[in-house]
């Protein structure tokens, strides 16, 4: 085009909104009419003379071979980025062309320009939208008016399991007979949306769970024109669900519900019961023994005993009983709908057949036993918790009397508070000085002087009053406060020889029972710590062990006894004969006496039994050179037999009972004296 051409179009267009930029040929501005003033925010006066390239927003985009394709091409259209007077930034598409002169010459060049911001921005919005429908996880599909289908993403067609041309134009069959057609249909119709969750099918016709949200699109008129879906395949947050829900409410290796699960059946089911005046029961089941089997076959042996034993309980039940396992070998049956309190007893007997068949673990063959206890509803009330525990109590109550299965009872429940609130007393026994040592005579079965004597406690409990060791030990042993019991009858011990030191009254030796439980690395020292406090010796005391703690001992306990017998300690079998004895026993451990037990001494001379059993337990001693005390003497015939057969001392109610201590001072003061009635008469 020529200048005398193109003159006039630039004189009018100086006039009118296009924005247009006159440009010599290194690219310095020469015209710029209002539009451009308009686009750019520069007035004429202020770019006139000055390079295009204020204009640009990236200096990097100048580029000398666009001005020489127009001077070549003589036109040139593109879309570059340009910058505003106020810095932002705009897309607009600029169209040069070369005004040459009348010999043809290139002149100058002419921009026509176009902010094309929105519809740069349309686009780049459009490529954004176009890439998240294809790549979006989430199904999507588009529909004509009448739910054809027109259009869908790659997630549909992976998760239908067909490709778009086996699908267009046909109505999804989520759309066309989900289970909740009617729902969707009437919610589209009155607010143009549904959401829910609802099956679907693939092409291969395996159903799947879906979240499924549709949105009708409506055209100028308000008519419908399309319809989109997005779709959420549900089948892996379903396995999710169910697995938490299986490691919440059911047992990992039985694969029964657990208690928290258990406790809502139950809830549920009493409360049906009460509204129907139904009856049930509750049975609470354990193994006898589990934990030696556990030791015996390790955890894995144990493991398959508990499978097999909840396959042979749930094969005793009717499809609507529950049973669960609490934990360990703890199951709970309930039986949520019985005629009668017998139903449960049958229940129960059949579940202690079939659990006592014999097993076959590791290729041994074992027998297992078991008790259940019986808790019942109405009849021993609705309160789930406490129904639970009533069955818990009637299977300990059976447990103690070796009884199979037992139904609760309120006695039951009466002697359970009372057990409990003695606990709980006896936690606070120490702190409130409640605890007594009385001191019962040991003596020379020759002359019945004074030799020894055993401490023994006692509870002063400000209710109850003097309660003896067999009320209160058991439950002192079950929650461990026998340790800081036993370390303070040992203390009391030592202060009061001390003290009968002191007062010029000396006892040969003092005999202080050890739990298995004190049985610790700190055992030794705090014995030792003890009698040095007193300054009394080692030598002045008996500690005196059980069988029970014999039969479990290890090495570490070994070292503790020979340590304790090297300070000076003497130690005294107690008891002997009552467990599983072990003669290795005898000559393993440093052991200076034999205690025979008060139910062997009973009677003789005239049970023979029992003769037997105290003459071999004396030939033992004898050849072991191991003193012998016999406990329970209650008689001069049981003395005299005693005393003949040459057991060294004796003990029991026939020479004196436990005394306070101001009574056993009194002893004291006349050791020289038999306390044995018969020879103390003759003299």
């Amino acid at each position: 085009m020529s200048y005398n051409e193109l003159e006039p179009a630039i004189r009018i267009l100086g006039d009118i909104n296009a924005s247009l930029i006159a440009l010599d040929l290194e690219g310095y501005i020469t015209g710029w009419n209002g539009g451009a003033e308009r686009l750019f925010g520069y007035a004429s006066e202020e770019v006139i003379g000055q390079h295009i390239l204020i204009l640009y927003a990236d200096e990097a985009e100048a580029d000398a071979e666009i001005f020489n394709r127009v001077i070549l091409d003589g036109q040139s259209t593109l879309e570059v980025r340009r910058k505003h007077k106020d810095g932002h930034v705009f897309w607009a598409q600029i169209h040069l062309t070369l005004v040459r002169d009348e010999q043809g010459r290139p002149l100058r060049m002419v921009g026509f320009l176009y902010d094309i911001s929105r519809q740069v921005a349309d686009q780049i919005r459009s490529r954004l939208l176009n890439s998240v429908f294809k790549n979006t996880p989430d199904a999507i599909l588009i529909t004509d008016e009448r739910r054809h289908l027109i259009e869908c993403n790659p997630a549909y067609l992976q998760m239908m399991g067909a490709d778009f041309e086996h699908l267009r134009g046909q109505i999804p069959q989520l759309l066309a007979d989900c289970e909740l057609q009617e729902e969707l249909d009437a919610h589209l119709l009155s607010l143009g949306h549904w959401e829910g969750e609802l099956w679907a099918k693939r092409v291969n016709g395996d159903s799947f769970p879906i979240w499924l949200s549709i949105s009708q699109v409506c055209g100028r008129l308000h008519s419908v024109v399309n319809y989109f879906a997005v779709i959420a395949d549900l089948t892996e947050k379903k396995a999710a669900e169910e697995q938490i829900f299986r490691l919440v409410y059911f047992d990992a290796l039985t694969k029964l519900p657990n208690r928290s699960h258990f406790f809502s059946l139950l809830e549920q089911s009493l409360i049906e019961a009460k509204r129907q005046h139904n009856s049930g029961a509750l049975l609470c089941f354990n193994i006898v023994g589990f934990k030696a089997m556990n030791d015996s076959f390790t955890h894995r042996g144990g493991d398959q005993i508990l499978i097999e034993v909840a396959a042979r309980i749930r094969g005793c039940l009717r499809d609507e009983d529950v049973l669960a396992r609490f934990g360990a070998d703890e199951f709970s049956i309930g039986l949520f709908d019985i005629t009668q309190r017998e139903d449960a007893a049958i229940v129960a007997e059949r579940i202690l057949a079939a659990v006592a068949a014999p097993y076959y673990v590791m290729q041994e063959e074992i027998v297992i036993k078991a008790h259940i206890g019986i808790s019942v509803y109405p009849e021993d009330g609705h309160d789930p918790d406490k129904l639970l525990n009533y069955a818990a109590m009637a299977m300990n109550r059976a447990k103690q009397s070796h009884q199979a299965h037992l139904f609760y009872s309120a006695q039951m429940n009466q002697r359970s508070l009372a057990r409990l609130k003695l606990s709980t007393d006896l936690h606070h026994a120490l702190e409130r000085n409640e605890f007594r040592l009385f001191y019962q005579p040991q003596v020379d079965a020759k002359t019945g002087c004074l030799c020894g004597a055993e401490a023994l406690i006692r509870w002063q409990h400000p209710q109850k009053g003097l309660l003896s060791p067999a009320e209160f030990i058991p439950f002192a042993e079950e929650t461990g406060l026998i340790v800081p019991i036993g370390t303070w009858v040992f203390s009391e011990a030592c202060r009061q020889l001390a003290q009968w030191q002191a007062q010029g009254l000396r006892l040969v030796r003092l005999a202080v029972n050890l739990s298995p439980r004190q049985f610790s690395k700190d055992l030794v020292n705090t014995l030792q710590e003890q009698v040095i406090a007193h300054q009394i010796s080692a030598s002045q005391i008996e500690l005196e062990i059980t069988e029970t703690l014999l039969m479990q001992i290890d090495d570490d306990m070994v070292g503790i006894l020979h340590d304790l017998h090297a300070l000076g300690f003497s130690l005294a079998l107690d008891d002997f004969g009552t467990g599983y004895s072990n003669l290795a026993y005898l000559h393993t451990f440093p052991l200076d006496y034999l205690k025979i037990d008060q139910r062997f001494v009973r009677g003789v001379p005239n049970n023979d039994s029992n003769v037997a059993i105290v003459k071999a337990i004396i030939a033992i001693a004898m050849n072991l050179n191991l003193q012998l005390i016999a406990e329970g003497v209650e008689n001069q015939a049981e003395a005299d037999f005693m005393s003949q057969l040459d057991c060294h001392q004796l003990q029991g109610f026939y020479m004196a009972q436990p005394l306070p201590v101001e009574q056993f001072n009194l002893l004291l003061a006349q050791a020289e004296l038999s306390l044995l009635p018969h020879l103390a008469a003759a003299r």
